[in-house]
């Protein structure tokens, strides 16, 4: 490619009063509106008392902050793109980013928990409407995670040196949900100070996150994953109210040690994983190990009403031996474990397997951080907790976009989707003043996958059964 030398000059000029930047945008809030978000946030949001009105109209607000983050936002000021050429023909009550940024100001803890409320009754609305969570009736994977998001400024309501040493951040938690066959949305998240300990408050997330997934359709299995820092007696007692399973790195401690020392011999499973994983201990790739499991009782040190009998599947690695390629022979083998306290109802190796797909969760964690959590934009801590939750529904909304669309687009990245489905240019034209033409760039490589979307959510919904 190079530039065309017919021309003799090149000239810029800003003065087309019928182009829009994001036409897919009309897809996206035509799918929003019909799972009722507007209403949700008309009926849920109660902001009084706030300075300059900053709560008056949260239905307009929410519906502009949340196309802005799917169109690519990831700060208030740059959903100042809603407010270009012919964007007002096609939508209307949309909010100047000063505006947005002051209704977010307004937050409290109480309007985030409000905020959540709609944020639970909008994914299940999604999961009703679309194939968002396809298969969870059957089986679904709960992935808690926490990760850091560093952010810059003194002012910063929040933010402190935590796990990353010299860098000032704050802490979200969240939780997905996913299924064999469906990419991970997200189910609940929470926004914690840059020191706060990644298992506070653990108990009541996990409580929250499962309550969400029955809402979200989960009838049948509920698989909670997570980390060794979620390994504690109050998670697992949270499971288990909720009716649902567990999946838990352990760690190594003596107890573990004296329960693998106690694995025959003859117990463990020669496997080789088709799809190399990097070893989280040295990172190495793995392609070949071992799995054996043992009964287990957990958090002895508790009570007995709290101790927990499970399954402690064990992966085992070979630890390589640095000098055998210099000719030093190998005197025993040596091996790495990885344990994992369950009581997944699944076979062995599946319930091995399902548990290394924990890492899921990163997909969605790293879908943030490449669009809206880029940074938490306000000083306010609160205002940065409204802003993570929209990203979760803004996510979410266009997962829901993907499912409908098609195969490709239901496994793809936001990234992607957006390049595909939302950043479309288009000159929009108006006859008779109630029809509404989009007109699209000729040969647009993703015509088809636009196009079935744009006609999913536009055509008329279809009747209820009587």
């Amino acid at each position: 490619m190079q530039s065309c030398h017919a021309a003799t000059a090149v000239s810029a000029v800003f003065d087309e009063p019928n182009l829009i930047a994001d036409a897919g945008l009309l897809s996206l809030v035509r799918l929003a509106e019909r799972a009722g978000l507007r209403q949700l946030a008309a009926s849920v949001l109660r902001i009084e008392g706030a300075d300059n009105s900053g709560g008056a109209n949260p239905a307009a607000k929410v519906m502009s902050l949340l196309a802005a983050m799917c169109a690519g936002a990831d700060s208030i000021d740059d959903s100042a793109r809603l407010r270009h050429g012919a964007m007002d023909r096609a939508f209307t009550s949309v909010r100047a980013p000063s505006t947005l940024g002051t209704f977010l100001r307004s937050f409290t803890h109480g309007h985030n928990r409000q905020l959540h409320r709609v944020h639970r009754d909008f994914l299940a609305a999604l999961a009703r409407s679309t194939p968002l969570l396809p298969g969870a009736g059957t089986l679904l994977f709960i992935d808690i995670d926490p990760t850091h998001r560093r952010v810059y400024g003194h002012a910063k309501q929040g933010a402190e040196v935590g796990r990353l040493k010299g860098q000032r951040t704050l802490h979200p938690v969240l939780a997905t949900f996913s299924t064999p066959i469906a990419r991970p949305v997200i189910g609940a998240v929470r926004l914690r100070r840059g020191k706060a300990a990644d298992v506070r408050g653990a108990e009541s997330f996990v409580g929250e996150a499962l309550a969400i997934a029955k809402e979200a359709g989960a009838n049948g299995i509920r698989l909670m994953r997570a980390d060794s820092k979620f390994y504690t007696a109050d998670v697992v007692a949270a499971c288990r109210r909720a009716g649902a399973r567990f999946s838990l790195t352990t760690g190594m401690n003596s107890s573990i040690a004296r329960a693998i020392g106690r694995i025959p011999q003859d117990a463990w499973t020669v496997i080789r994983y088709p799809d190399a994983f990097v070893d989280p201990d040295t990172g190495e790739m793995v392609s070949d190990a071992e799995v054996a499991e043992i009964p287990y009782t957990a958090f002895t040190g508790r009570r007995k009403s709290e101790q927990v009998t499970a399954r402690l599947i064990v992966r085992r690695v070979r630890r390589l031996n640095a000098e055998a390629a210099q000719g030093q022979g190998e005197l025993f083998t040596a091996w790495r474990y990885h344990p994992v306290f369950t009581d997944s109802p699944f076979a062995l190796l599946q319930a091995e397997l399902h548990h290394r797909q924990h890492a899921v969760v990163e997909q969605a964690i790293a879908d943030g951080k490449s669009g809206p959590l880029a940074h938490l934009p306000s000083g306010n801590f609160q205002a940065n907790a409204a802003w993570l939750t929209l990203w979760a529904m803004s996510h979410n909304l266009l997962r829901a976009a993907g499912a409908l669309t098609s195969l490709f687009h239901a496994k793809a990245t936001t990234a992607t989707l957006r390049a595909h489905l939302v950043n479309v240019p288009a000159r929009l034209a108006r006859t008779a003043r109630t029809k509404l033409t989009v007109h699209l760039p000729e040969h647009w490589p993703w015509r088809d996958a636009f196009t079935g979307l744009f006609e999913a959510v536009h055509s008329p919904p279809p009747r209820p059964v009587a």
